[in-house]
């Protein structure tokens, strides 16, 4: 793949992670800059779930380093990482359940954000705003819909105030109409300079904001750069489409 230049915000390099002899990332490198979008795609057990992890210090990798804003952060825990702006979402969400939309991203902004009481509820505010929930804020999560747990997932990463959000299959089981509302919101984010990772099965909406796009199979990189070239890539084809291109 392409080698990080001097704007690399999110560096790995040659990353490894077994689980006994099963290489789950074997060798992989991933770079994304400040401000771009950078898309994963690859079949299940590609590794894309843990290279993820990795990024976000779930936990430890059994070999090769990640730097972030230049520091490494290869053995940090994942609170270190939030409190230094790596934020992630979860393909399931996990609002807390018995809390309104509101107490959910406050909780977010004070633990995660570490802001006192008077600003995260500011703060709060803002993110319900920005995320479409805010006439929502007094509804328990356990009452949302499936759009609007995605949108509360967003928000609570959003509010530990991070320079990068991961977004781990954000798009799942949405139906058109909610997916086009989704992409809206992630494509307003970049616009106003979050950078993002964003791991999706579901191309189309990816190719809606991404800049670059990496595939992965069998726990390595298969091919990275742009979306097109990437996807029409004869390995890739085979592996993520099986098919190859006529």
């Amino acid at each position: 793949m392409n080698s990080p230049d001097l704007q690399s915000h999110l560096v790995a390099r040659r990353l490894r992670k077994s689980y006994g002899s099963l290489k789950a990332l074997d060798d992989v490198s991933f770079h994304v800059g400040k401000g771009e979008a950078v898309g994963i795609v690859g079949p299940n057990g590609a590794g894309k779930t843990t290279l993820f992890g990795a990024l976000a210090g779930s936990f430890p990798v059994s070999g090769g380093q990640i730097t972030f804003a230049g520091d490494d952060i290869t053995h940090d825990p994942a609170e270190t990482r939030c409190a230094m702006g790596i934020a992630r979402t979860y393909q399931v969400p996990r609002p807390f359940l018995g809390m309104t939309v509101f107490e959910n991203v406050m909780v977010a902004a004070r633990a995660g954000g570490g802001l006192s009481a008077a600003p995260a509820t500011d703060h709060a505010a803002k993110i319900l705003e920005q995320t479409g929930l805010f006439a929502l804020a007094n509804t328990p999560a356990a009452a949302l819909g499936l759009l609007d747990r995605k949108r509360l997932e967003v928000a609570r990463a959003l509010a530990t105030s991070p320079d990068i959000i991961l977004l781990d299959e954000i798009g799942g089981g949405l139906t058109e109409a909610e997916l086009v509302q989704l992409i809206a919101l992630i494509q307003s984010l970049k616009d106003n300079g979050m950078t993002i990772v964003w791991i999706e099965h579901i191309l189309h909406a990816l190719i809606k904001v991404i800049d670059r796009l990496v595939c992965m199979a069998e726990g390595r990189v298969l091919a990275a750069g742009d979306p097109n070239a990437v996807m029409q890539n004869a390995d890739v084809r085979r592996a993520y489409l099986g098919s190859t291109p006529e």
